[in-house]
C-alpha cells in the first residue's frame, strides 16, 4: 500500500476528494501504526514514519470514505508514572468523525488481568474494539443559515434522540429513535406548535455502553460516558455506520433550520468512557494517558475524578485543550448546531484544585471567533469541593440555574419563607448575573430536566421509585423538594387529580413567563411519567420513553398558549433587569417598572416579604418601562401586566390594585380553570385566587388590535377529570 508523508494538520483522517490524510498526537509514543481493516476483519498495519511536534502523520492516496481504521501506539508501559502504551490494543482515533461496531468488555480489551490489577495483558483487542470510520465530509447544505435567535427570545427543548421519537406513531418505524426521526414532519410541528426555537440534544457525541449496566440487562440510556468527541453517535442513525450517521446527523441540522429550530448539544468534555485505573484501554489511555487525564500527583497510577465517573479530562494540557476546542469547531462549522450545553462544567474550570472562572478553558472559549458566537450554557456544578458554581461563570456564558429549581419547586409546594428568593428568581435572579455585567437571560431557568423527577412526578411522588435501576434505591436525588398532594403516585381521587393537573400548569406558565430562558424537559408538555424513577439512566426503555399516544392534550394546548402569549409579549422576555426606576408614561407619571402586590391590593411591606405564612402575592409589569431598544431602535412598548400566585391551599380573596392607571384588567390565565376570559375588573375589583394556582391579568382594551382569546380558550376544559394511566412495569 502506497504511504506519503502527509500533514500533521488537521489531526484525524481527512479525506479530500483523492485520497486520505492520518495524523495522531502523542508525546509518549516510541512508534505508532495505523490499522486498517476490511469488510471480513482482516487487519492492514501502515506506520506513521513521519513526526511533527508530537503528532505522527501519513497520507494513503487509495483510501476512500467507509474505511474502518485504528491505532497502536508503542511505548512504555509503566502506571507508576502514568505511562499506558500497549500496541496489543486497538485504539479508537480521538478525531474520529465516525465509528462502527461496539466494544463487547472482552479481556482483551483491558490492559491487565482480571483479577490482578498490577499484571499486563497483551491479548490483541481489535475483533472486540469498535472501530473509527473514515467520512466524506462533503454534504449540500444548500443556503442553510442558523436562527441565531436571541437568549430572550428563547424556549429550549430538553430531549433524547431515542426517547422523543421511539414511540411516535406518526414517525415511520425504521427510523425511530433517530436523528432522521427527530427531523420527521410529526416531530417539528409538535416543537413548532409549543414555540419551541431550540431542541437541546443529550449526548449524541459516540458513547460507550457500560459494562455494569450489561450485565444488569440495562444500557446507558442518557448517554454521558463519551469514547468519540467528533463522532456522532452511531446508534442513532438509520441509514448505517460507515459514514451514513454523519449525513444524516447534518439533514436532521438542516431541517430544524428550515423551520426557525436551533441545534443544541449536550456535550461530556469533562470525562471519558475509559474510567478509573481499572477501566479498559480504547483510546487516549493507550495513546497518551498523562496528556488527556487527570492524574494523582503522588501516585500516577490513579485518576483524580471530580467528575464521579473514574476520571477528569486534563483540561491543563494545550493538546486536551486544542481537542476540545477543535471538536467545539468541528460541530459548529462542519455540523452546523448552534451552541452546547457543557455537563459538569466546574470539572473544565478547574487548573490546580479550585474551580477558577479564569482558567485556560474559558480564555480559548472567549477567544475563538467561531465557539463565543454561539449558544454556550454551563451545568455548573461538579462532585469536586467548592464544584457548585451557579452564578459565578464569565460572561458569555449562560448557565442552568439549578436555584430557580429549586425555589420554584419549594414555592410551588408551600414552604415556608419563600416569597424573596422566590421573587428573585422569576425576575431573572439579578442577584447571581447582574455583577458580572450579563443579563436575564443569562439564567437557563427549569423546573425539571432528564436527571430527575418528570414534571407530572414531581406532582405525584414524594419519595424517589428507581427499583428498576437494581442499586436499591441507593441512585438518585433523595431530596425532590416534590409533593404528591395527598396519594403517593396514581390515583382514582379525582380532587388530586385535578390539583395535580393544576399544579403542573402552574410550573409551565411560572417557567414560561420567568424572565430568562425557559427550558422545558420533552413530555412535561403532555404529562409523562417515569412512576416515580428520578434516575433513568438506564432505562433505555417504555420506562423512560415519551409515550405520544398517552398524550395530555388539554396540557399541550395549554403549554402552546401560555408560551404563545411569552412570544406576543415583550414584557416577558426583557433583555435588562428591572430596576425600579420610576418612568414617566402618558396615562401616569412615576409609576416604576415592577411593583410588588399584596393580595389586598397594596403594595408588598416588609412584613409581607419576612412573613414565614405569606405564600400569595402578585407583580405589576409595566409594559412602558421595559429596558433597551427594538432591532431597529425603536423604543419597546408593551401592554401592562399583573401576575399573581398562591401557593397555599386556601382560596384567598384578591383587590385589583389602584395604580392610577386608566383602564381596566382581564384575566388572560387561571391555571384553575375559573376564570380564564372573566374581566374587565376596575381597581378596588374583587375575585377569588384560587388554592395553589397562578392568574395572569393583562390590561384591557375594549376593541383590542388583535383579539386573541387562544389562552382563555386553552383552559377552557382544564377542570375535566383527569384519566389514570397505569402503565406497565418495563423490567417485568
Amino acid at each position: 500500500m502506497q504511504s506519503w508523508p502527509g500533514t500533521p494538520y488537521p489531526l484525524g483522517a481527512t479525506f479530500d476528494g483523492s485520497g486520505t490524510n492520518f495524523a495522531i498526537f502523542s508525546e509518549v509514543a516510541e512508534s505508532i501504526e495505523l490499522s486498517l481493516f476490511d469488510e471480513s476483519g482482516t487487519e492492514t498495519r501502515v506506520p506513521l514514519l513521519e513526526k511533527d511536534a508530537f503528532v505522527w502523520h501519513c497520507y494513503l492516496p487509495q483510501v476512500q470514505p467507509g474505511q474502518r481504521y485504528g491505532y497502536r501506539v508503542h511505548g512504555a508501559y509503566d502506571p507508576a508514572s502514568g505511562k499506558r502504551s500497549n500496541p496489543a490494543k486497538l485504539l479508537l482515533d480521538p478525531y474520529a468523525k465516525a465509528t462502527t461496531g461496539e466494544i463487547d468488555w472482552d479481556q482483551s480489551l483491558f490492559s491487565y488481568n482480571f483479577g490482578d490489577p498490577d499484571s499486563f495483558n497483551d491479548d490483541d483487542s481489535a475483533s472486540h474494539m469498535m472501530k473509527s470510520v473514515v467520512i466524506n465530509p462533503f454534504f449540500d447544505w444548500a443556503g442553510d443559515r442558523a436562527p441565531r435567535t436571541p437568549y430572550q427570545d428563547s424556549f429550549v427543548y430538553e430531549a433524547h434522540v431515542k426517547g422523543l421519537t421511539e414511540l411516535h406513531p406518526a414517525v415511520p418505524e425504521e427510523i425511530r429513535g433517530t436523528y432522521a426521526g427527530v427531523a420527521h414532519p410529526a416531530v417539528v410541528d409538535h416543537l413548532k406548535r409549543l414555540g419551541v426555537t431550540a431542541i437541546e440534544l443529550m449526548p449524541v457525541h459516540q458513547f460507550v455502553q457500560d459494562s455494569t449496566l450489561l450485565e444488569k440487562g440495562l444500557r446507558n440510556y442518557w448517554g454521558y460516558n463519551t469514547i468519540g468527541f467528533f463522532a456522532p453517535h452511531a446508534e442513532y442513525a438509520s441509514a448505517g455506520t460507515l459514514g451514513q450517521q454523519v449525513q444524516e446527523f447534518k439533514s436532521m441540522v438542516k431541517e430544524m433550520h428550515l423551520n426557525g429550530i436551533e441545534v443544541i448539544l449536550d456535550v461530556v468534555y469533562n470525562h471519558t468512557a475509559e474510567g478509573n485505573h481499572l477501566g479498559p484501554t480504547l483510546s487516549f489511555r493507550g495513546i497518551d494517558n498523562a496528556a488527556y487525564y487527570r492524574l494523582e500527583p503522588n501516585d500516577a497510577r490513579y485518576y483524580t475524578d471530580y467528575t464521579g465517573t473514574g476520571n477528569s479530562f486534563n483540561m491543563r494540557h494545550p493538546h486536551s485543550l486544542q481537542l476540545i476546542m477543535d471538536s467545539l469547531r468541528y460541530w459548529v462549522t462542519e455540523m452546523h448546531v448552534d451552541g452546547f450545553r457543557f455537563d459538569l462544567a466546574s470539572t473544565l474550570a478547574r487548573e490546580l484544585h479550585d474551580v477558577d472562572k479564569l482558567s485556560a478553558f474559558f480564555d480559548l472559549v472567549h477567544q475563538d471567533p467561531v465557539v463565543s458566537q454561539v449558544k454556550l450554557i454551563a451545568e455548573p456544578w461538579d462532585v469536586g469541593p467548592g464544584g457548585y458554581q451557579v452564578g459565578n461563570f464569565p460572561p458569555l456564558w449562560t448557565e442552568w440555574n439549578g436555584k430557580y429549581r429549586d425555589t420554584v419547586r419549594d414555592f410551588w409546594r408551600g414552604e415556608p419563607s419563600t416569597l424573596g428568593e422566590f421573587a428573585s428568581r422569576i425576575t431573572g435572579s439579578a442577584d447571581l448575573y447582574a455583577s458580572s455585567g450579563r443579563r436575564p437571560f443569562a439564567s437557563i431557568n427549569f423546573v425539571t430536566a432528564h436527571d430527575g423527577f418528570t414534571l407530572k412526578d414531581l406532582v405525584s411522588y414524594n419519595e424517589k421509585h428507581n427499583d428498576a435501576n437494581g442499586e436499591d434505591g441507593r441512585d438518585g436525588e433523595s431530596h425532590n423538594r416534590s409533593y404528591n398532594l395527598g396519594a403517593e403516585g396514581p390515583t382514582d381521587d379525582r380532587e388530586i387529580q385535578l390539583m395535580r393537573a393544576r399544579q403542573q400548569r402552574n410550573f409551565i406558565a411560572t417557567l414560561l413567563l420567568s424572565q430568562g430562558v425557559p427550558m422545558l424537559l420533552h413530555g412535561d408538555e403532555m404529562g409523562r411519567t417515569q412512576q416515580g424513577n428520578n434516575n433513568t439512566y438506564a432505562q433505555d426503555n417504555e420506562l423512560s420513553w415519551v409515550h405520544w399516544d398517552q398524550a395530555d392534550e388539554p396540557l399541550i394546548e395549554f403549554t402552546r398558549a401560555v408560551s404563545k402569549l411569552r412570544a406576543e409579549h415583550p414584557t416577558f422576555r426583557r433583555r435588562g433587569f428591572f430596576d425600579g426606576k420610576v418612568v414617566d408614561r402618558e396615562d401616569l407619571a412615576g409609576l416604576p417598572d415592577i411593583l410588588w402586590l399584596s393580595t389586598d391590593g397594596s403594595q408588598m411591606r416588609t412584613s409581607d416579604w419576612n412573613s414565614e405564612y405569606v405564600r400569595s402575592m402578585g407583580v405589576f409589569l409595566n409594559g412602558n418601562a421595559i429596558a433597551g431598544r427594538g432591532d431597529r431602535g425603536e423604543k419597546i412598548v408593551d401592554v401592562d401586566f399583573i401576575i399573581y400566585f398562591n401557593a397555599s391551599d386556601t382560596t384567598v380573596p384578591t383587590t385589583v390594585p389602584s395604580l392610577g392607571l386608566d383602564h381596566p384588567w382581564e384575566i388572560v390565565i387561571d391555571t384553575s380553570g375559573e376564570h380564564s376570559g372573566e374581566g374587565p375588573f376596575e381597581a378596588g375589583g374583587t375575585f377569588p385566587l384560587e388554592p395553589r394556582s397562578l392568574v395572569v391579568m393583562r390590561a384591557y382594551a375594549e376593541t383590542p388590535a388583535e383579539p386573541d382569546h387562544s389562552v382563555a380558550a386553552s383552559v377552557a376544559s382544564l377542570t375535566t377529570p383527569i384519566p389514570i394511566i397505569k402503565r406497565p412495569d418495563p423490567t417485568q
